[in-house]
């Protein structure tokens, strides 16, 4: 089989495509052929900082059809097409390949959906659900109809996390604001279904974000706290929650405390590898129902335009996402 592996850590120069026998399940494992791999901010930081232990398959993300099981997995799997969600975490098996071995469990029935809406789900809408069930004011699980009367700030709308909270929040029937840095990034930002885009570049973000929602926003998903603690502590509501899930524009953050206190606020960290066991079911389970309700989409109508590319140009496709490109990163590794 063809794969993509690094053996040190750098730059997208350190991928190679080799040739590796098809491995063969283990106890609780499927062998997934693979039809599309997910390429996000975690893959090239993991490979710039992360030695691997011998060699490692970058991608957590991805979308095929099982081909084989192991002991003590149903043999009714085989044939069935599944998304998969980290895959390599902890393990050198990841989705840039044209196959993988992979727990059973990381993986989830795609149904009619697409291999490209698939490979999209993992790391972007499971750290978005995240976001929008940790604050004190928000449901543990969503679904239609739980999200009815609640406002959320998505800050940075038009990125893959971004867009992921965009529509998981409308499929649960939020109102959306998001804010976004150009008129192009409005308009995706619009598309996923944000009801208020606020270019930040031109507009006071508080300013509008209170015109809209006079009593504050229950919940803010935020990409940038250093830049923004002072903005989504202005439009907190009462209980309400910033949850945070980078660090774009520096490593540590100012907030201020006594207005916090006053608001009974809550400020939520979040990384999805390591998440609340019975949280990240739950978002296994949620992601799962948008996506086979329709209530997800990728490409641009969606807001979230497809970046392609072949295996063999992996290399390119982590450049593409470690120099920021807007949309989503795939890389095709076979005809699944």
């Amino acid at each position: 089989m063809k794969a993509i592996v690094y053996e040190r850590t750098g730059d997208p120069s350190v991928l190679e495509l080799v040739d590796r026998p098809v491995p063969e399940p283990g106890a609780g494992e499927v062998l997934v052929r693979m039809a599309v791999s997910g390429v996000n901010p975690t893959d090239w930081k993991s490979r710039r900082s992360s030695t691997p232990k011998g060699w490692q398959i970058p991608g957590q993300d991805g979308a095929g059809v099982i081909e084989a099981v192991g002991t003590g997995v149903d043999a009714e799997l085989i044939g069935e097409r599944v998304w998969i969600w980290e895959a390599a975490w902890q393990r050198p098996w990841g989705t840039a390949a044209e196959y993988t071995l992979v727990p059973v469990r990381q993986t989830v029935p795609l149904g009619d959906a697409s291999f490209e809406l698939g490979a999209s789900l993992g790391i972007p809408f499971l750290t978005a659900h995240r976001c929008l069930t940790a604050g004190e004011l928000m449901p543990d699980a969503l679904r239609a109809g739980a999200l009815a009367d609640h406002t959320v700030l998505v800050q940075g709308g038009a990125g893959a996390v971004g867009n992921a909270a965009i529509q998981l929040a409308r499929w649960a029937d939020a109102t959306v604001i998001a804010t976004v840095s150009s008129p192009e990034k409005a308009q995706l930002a619009a598309a996923a279904g944000a009801s208020l885009v606020i270019n930040y570049r031109e507009q006071d973000v508080v300013e509008e974000v209170r015109k809209f929602a006079p009593d504050g926003v229950h919940t803010v998903v935020e990409v940038s706290p250093a830049r923004n603690a002072s903005t989504d502590a202005q439009v907190l509501r009462q209980g309400g929650a910033v949850c945070v899930y980078a660090d774009d524009g520096g490593a540590e953050m100012t907030v201020p405390v006594r207005p916090l206190f006053a608001l009974n606020s809550r400020w939520q960290f979040v990384l999805v590898y390591t998440e609340p066991k019975a949280a990240k079911a739950q978002g296994v389970v949620d992601v799962a129902a948008a996506a086979n309700q329709g209530g997800i989409q990728v490409g641009a109508d969606a807001g979230l335009p497809l970046h392609t590319y072949p295996l063999a140009d992996a290399a390119a496709a982590h450049q593409a996402v470690e120099d920021s490109v807007v949309g989503k990163v795939q890389i095709t590794t076979s005809d699944a």
